[in-house]
């Protein structure tokens, strides 16, 4: 039973822009209506205590580029591997980026008050109050960003307050892993001079860095730089799942050192032992990773990462409307209120003020 002391959740990673997106005209996805597709509508979120989270933008590769379903991917004795997913070019990146941020714009305006895009730390707080659905503009890879920095100036002033620096493929500041199991994630070189210069600039202008798809000596090059905490919206502990797209012990042993934090990734690839896909993964798998990370990083820096509408959840969370489910088996493995309201939204809020201007 889910008890009705389920607190608000702030969510760290969602992929909801793109499947609205690319859904087909009258295709039945409506974000303000609840519906059976996708994992995401305003109202499946207000029955899931969903306070909002960080709405991607991403880019998916440019036509002609695709190759047949499934050839792409590898089986291998141990596990698997993904073909790396090619670079974009810079006109296409910025158009669907334009595009897509437009889309969130879009949802805003129509949403009568339910949904704002917030860019201080106020305005989250003031949408956790008064029960606003709170949207950060977030970039799931730089593609769009010249490596001039000027399109990271007008971003910004479109409300761009968080940025990763890649997806699971080159670009001009650096390198993504592949999605690969078992693998390390130093699987390359590490940022660029271009990446460098990015990660000096969101520091000034006060974007969130997001470490996710980062390889490992990407990752190790922006806690060398930067004078931000270290975030990483939606991964998992690699001792648990050995995914090349998980945190080693030493990744979040500096990701505690810093002051920073680790969204849980839901997708049961990333949390299970054995990196299937299978939907049929019990809660437990979830909060043994949410224990893990805890001990390593403390209560303090640990929050949920759920990767909605951008990867396979367990099939007892479902979609934005289960996340109490998850909440409840927190509670019952031991963790009480005040610990479940930093894991489901004061630690983001924390994080962030630290790091917006």
């Amino acid at each position: 039973m889910i008890l009705n002391e389920t607190p608000l959740i702030f969510d760290g990673h969602n992929d909801t822009l793109l499947n609205l997106y690319m859904s087909e005209p009258g295709g039945g996805r409506s974000f303000f209506e609840r519906g059976q597709r996708g994992h995401i509508d305003l109202p499946r979120a207000r029955e899931g205590h969903f306070g909002g989270g960080f709405f991607a933008v991403f880019v998916p590769s440019q036509p002609g580029t695709l190759v047949a379903p499934g050839s792409d991917l590898t089986i291998t004795e141990t596990g698997y591997e993904v073909r790396m997913a090619p670079p974009l070019e810079l006109a296409y990146a910025q158009s669907m980026t334009i595009s897509m941020t437009a889309s969130l714009c879009h949802l805003e305006a129509q949403s009568s008050g339910a949904l704002r895009i917030v860019s201080t730390v106020a305005e989250l707080a003031t949408c956790f109050d008064t029960g606003v659905l709170a949207a950060i503009l977030h970039f799931e890879g730089a593609e769009a960003i010249d490596p001039e920095l000027n399109a990271l100036e007008v971003f910004y002033r479109a409300g761009l307050r968080s940025l990763g620096i890649v997806w699971s493929r080159p670009n001009a500041f650096g390198h993504g892993v592949p999605f690969r199991f078992p693998s390390s994630p130093d699987t390359g070189p590490g940022l660029t001079e271009a990446g460098r210069r990015l990660v000096q600039a969101c520091n000034r202008i006060g974007i969130m860095i997001d470490l996710s798809h980062l390889n490992e000596r990407g990752f190790w090059d922006v806690a060398e730089l930067t004078s931000a905490p270290l975030v990483v919206t939606h991964a998992a502990s690699h001792t648990i799942c050995p995914s090349s797209r998980n945190l080693t012990d030493r990744q979040l042993d500096a990701i505690r050192e810093s002051d920073g934090m680790v969204g849980l990734n839901f997708e049961v690839s990333a949390v299970r032992p054995d990196s299937f896909d299978e939907p049929d993964t019990p809660l437990d798998v979830l909060v043994r990773q949410i224990d893990y990370l805890v001990e390593r990083l403390s209560i303090d820096r640990v929050g949920f990462g759920s990767d909605f509408d951008g990867a396979t959840m367990p099939r007892e969370i479902g979609d934005v409307a289960g996340v109490p489910k998850l909440v409840e088996a927190l509670r019952k493995h031991g963790y009480d209120d005040f610990a479940l309201r930093k894991l489901t939204h004061r630690n983001w809020l924390r994080v962030l003020g630290k790091t917006w201007r």
